[in-house]
């Protein structure tokens, strides 16, 4: 670019000379002695380097921000932790698939949570229920990123129409999801774990499940629930 500025200075002054060159034998007048003067003005200007850009700040990469607000308990190691963990290293090709596609919605679910205060964990939920695929349909009728049946994108404002499906907007439905698990650790008396468990089973099989332990004078915490589904055994997991 330096050297482009360059010519272009250089192919002006020739111009201007050969525009402000006198006459043989006629005497340069005050005018041309201040255009030249003009000219090389430009072009010295031209000639200075550009000003430096101001620097950026250092921007932390959002996989370690995400890491930094983990809050769940992720030091209890059991079968079915070690079960999901195992599959998931095996399968290391589609895990950069959902990577690669969470790129275009990663950073806005983040901010959501952060600004939420809850548990950095659930901004990875869409893994587990959609792989971060906004056309996502189940044949549940759930839709979208958060994978929400009509009904409960109803109750948290996730319109439909001919055109417009809010299950798919990211912004709106990452907005219903995040509303929707903090109703539901509200009703389990902040276990986020529970709230997880009623996410994908519902509050009612969740509360069922504990009314049961309970009878039996056995402990409610997640890990100690038998009667919930076997896809929530290892939904949370």
């Amino acid at each position: 670019m330096r050297r482009l500025l360059v010519l272009t200075a250089v192919w002006s002054l020739a111009a201007g000379g050969c525009t402000l060159m006198p006459k043989s034998g006629a005497p340069e007048t005050a005018g041309e002695n201040k255009s030249e003067s003009s000219s090389l003005n430009l072009a010295e200007n031209m000639l200075e380097p550009p000003p430096e850009p101001p620097e950026a700040e250092e921007d932390t990469n959002l996989w370690d921000r995400l890491r930094d607000g983990f809050a769940l308990n992720l030091d209890r190691d059991n079968r079915r932790i070690r079960a999901q963990r195992n599959w998931y290293v095996r399968h290391q090709a589609y895990l950069d698939r959902v990577a690669t596609r969470a790129e275009r919605y990663l950073h806005h679910i983040v901010e959501e949570a952060e600004s939420r205060d809850i548990p950095l964990e659930l901004a990875l939920l869409p893994v587990v229920e959609s792989a971060f695929d906004p056309f996502s349909f189940s044949h549940g009728r759930a839709a979208g990123p958060w994978q929400f049946i009509p009904g409960t994108g109803d109750q948290f404002g996730l319109t439909r129409s001919y055109w417009y499906d809010g299950r798919r907007d990211i912004l709106a439905s990452t907005d219903a999801a995040f509303d929707y698990l903090e109703a539901l650790a509200d009703r389990f008396d902040g276990d986020w774990l529970l709230a997880l468990a009623a996410y994908n089973a519902g509050a009612g099989n969740v509360a069922r499940a504990i009314r049961l332990n309970e009878n039996r004078g056995k402990d409610t915490d997640y890990w100690s629930l038998k009667h919930l589904p076997r896809e929530t055994r290892a939904y949370v997991p």
